[in-house]
């Protein structure tokens, strides 16, 4: 996944300076970080309606279509792909792959007693509410 990422962002980056009328790539650099944030979250939105409506083959092509649009954006912002793996390795050092990190820990460095903790998968049918 990395390896492609990474090679749409190249492709993003030799596209960024041809001809807008011919190049989608192009033409959103020209027109600037609003439009491209504006594509990047209209993406988002497509997907998440296609996987409300349990709509999988949409949910593809749209999630396609948001990475190609966060790439776009990224090059736009001087962020690299490596950059962001950087994060990622980070985040799961502090909390493990499956955890977001919460707003109040980024930036600061893991206590030096913290482990990661464990990434267990959830079997959704064995969940029960707590009272």
């Amino acid at each position: 996944m990395a390896d492609s990422l990474d090679r749409l962002y190249q492709a993003v980056l030799a596209a960024r300076d041809l001809d807008p009328a011919t190049s989608r790539t192009a033409r959103l650099f020209q027109r600037g970080s609003g439009k491209m944030a504006k594509k990047l979250a209209e993406e988002a939105i497509e997907v998440v309606i296609d996987a409300v409506n349990g709509n999988r083959e949409a949910v593809i092509r749209e999630s396609a279509d948001l990475l190609y649009n966060l790439t776009v954006l990224w090059a736009s912002a001087g962020v690299r792909p490596e950059d962001v793996w950087a994060e990622m390795r980070r985040r799961e050092n502090l909390l493990g792959i499956a955890e977001k990190l919460p707003k109040s820990r980024i930036g600061k460095p893991a206590a030096p007693h913290a482990t990661r903790r464990p990434v267990i998968p959830q079997d959704t049918r064995a969940v029960r509410k707590h009272r």
